[in-house]
């Protein structure tokens, strides 16, 4: 497992606050970190090239790996998910679900 210090230690923090010991939960954090790499990689790219490039032709086109970034995003905060980690857009005061939903 080849992930960068901010993943790494991501990782350790997440395994610290939760119950992830179980091995599924080791594979969907381990896919989590690599996908968040992954991110920060794209992100990285596209800041330097920009998010239009120029194709052979000399024409205007997105960046390539803008569609890896939008990838990489969305098994994050799929492994997020379905490790019951995805945060809330309005928090509710005790566990579970908020009422009526």
């Amino acid at each position: 497992m080849n992930l960068s210090k901010e993943a790494q230690t991501w990782k350790e923090r997440l395994e610290a606050e939760y119950d992830l010991s179980d091995s599924g939960a080791q594979v969907l954090l381990l896919t989590m970190c690599e996908a968040f790499d992954r991110l920060r990689k794209c992100q990285v790219a596209i800041k330097k090239d920009g998010q239009v490039v120029k194709d052979r032709f000399d024409q205007d086109k997105p960046h390539p790996l803008l569609s890896v970034e939008r990838d990489a995003r969305a098994q994050l905060m799929q492994a997020l998910k379905q490790l019951n980690l995805d945060l809330e857009v309005t928090p509710h005061p005790g566990p579970g679900r908020p009422p009526g939903k």
